[in-house]
């Protein structure tokens, strides 16, 4: 029987289209901009809103999506020019997870017999063959709405991330860009916690971006090349999931994004080699045309 004959792999494809689009897209410019960190702190804001929302009752989205984008803008006014250091992103980190340890107890507390005792486990490790029609319709909109947003803004955006002070001197808004590239960091990242889990969600952020950037020096190409790769990777990884049920497809994607990613670092570094080979070849090959060439004397 075909996978495709199932409505949850429909569902799950459906959804991990738009998820994989946002998180190639915000991935590109999170790793461009040196920002991972940022991406691997709102994963863990994502688990602990999501608990927030489990504690108090609320659809758990609500809880993922307030709070991401919450803290991303906040990251942005505590640093330079909406682009928090890492100093600011490690305490607010810090009191993040110490949140999350706090809704936890909550939870299981209070709610633990409220019969969703799997969505704790859910947060971590992502379910995506268990989005419904509705939340996979929605994820492949926001995603969609993400990537549109980010392709409007990319060229400033681009010439913000390369040279910040030159943008700002010739009238690029750097500090708007900033927030609003955090808050699309935010919903993406929200989004993407149903399908891999706020565990493995960088992976899924940063390894498609990681990979274009090994293959291409060029922003627009390495771009489009991220959101190809992490659509590529998700559709991938649940194809393996289907075939190997005991597989979790949050595991596969990941898996799969991190071998496409080794397999690009290891074929630079074979094209490197190649080229400096005929290079050395060249060099000896004119040195010893030198040695052997007649002198000339000067009169």
């Amino acid at each position: 029987m075909s996978m495709f004959s199932h409505p949850f792999m429909i569902y799950a494809l459906l959804g991990g289209t738009g998820i994989a689009a946002a998180c190639g897209a915000v991935g590109f410019f999170l790793v461009l901009r040196a920002q991972v960190f940022t991406g691997d702190a709102l994963s863990h804001v994502a688990f602990t809103g999501a608990l927030a929302a489990l504690a108090f009752g609320v659809d758990l989205r609500i809880g993922l999506f307030v709070a991401t984008i919450a803290v991303a803008l906040l990251l942005g006014a505590l640093g330079r020019r909406g682009r928090a250091d890492d100093v600011v992103i490690g305490n607010v980190f810090a009191w993040i997870l110490g949140l999350g340890v706090f809704f936890l107890t909550m939870y299981t507390t209070d709610r633990s017999g409220s019969g969703n005792g799997s969505a704790t486990i859910n947060v971590l490790f992502g379910s995506i063959l268990g989005l419904s029609s509705s939340q996979a319709q929605t994820a492949l909109w926001i995603g969609v709405g993400v990537v549109a947003v980010l392709l409007f803004i990319a060229r400033p955006l681009l010439f913000a991330t390369l040279d910040e002070a030159v943008a700002a001197a010739r009238g690029v808004p750097v500090r708007v860009l900033g927030f609003l590239f955090l808050a699309l960091v935010g919903a993406a990242t929200a989004e993407a916690t149903q399908a891999v889990g706020a565990l493995l969600l960088l992976g899924l952020v940063a390894a498609p971006a990681g990979t274009a950037l090994v293959l291409t020096d060029r922003p627009f190409r390495g771009l489009g090349l991220a959101i190809a790769l992490a659509v590529g990777e998700m559709w991938v990884g649940l194809t393996l999931a289907y075939f190997i049920p005991r597989m979790p497809p949050s595991f596969s994607i990941t898996a799969v994004a991190t071998v496409v990613y080794a397999a690009a670092m290891i074929y630079r570094s074979l094209s490197r080699r190649r080229a400096v080979v005929p290079t050395a070849a060249s060099a000896t090959t004119a040195a010893a045309a030198a040695a052997h060439a007649p002198a000339t004397v000067a009169v």
